[in-house]
């Protein structure tokens, strides 16, 4: 019973923010989605340097499986 009522309550809780969402002006929405861009761009370049990290990781590994 307690799932119920704790999904009904997730439920009234989504349909608030998206009715308050859907009454916010444009100009909010657009500074939703720049800054939306911005995480995005801050999180390809996190990616980016993730995989410079490997890939001199698996440089050194090589170099030291030769030796």
């Amino acid at each position: 019973m307690k799932k119920v009522f704790l999904s009904l309550a997730v439920v009234a809780v989504l349909t608030v923010v998206s009715c308050k969402k859907a009454d916010a002006p444009a100009e909010d929405a657009a500074a939703v989605v720049d800054s939306a861009a911005v995480v995005v761009d801050s999180a390809a370049a996190t990616a980016t340097d993730a995989a410079a990290t490997a890939t001199k990781a698996a440089a050194t590994a090589t170099e030291a499986a030769k030796k």
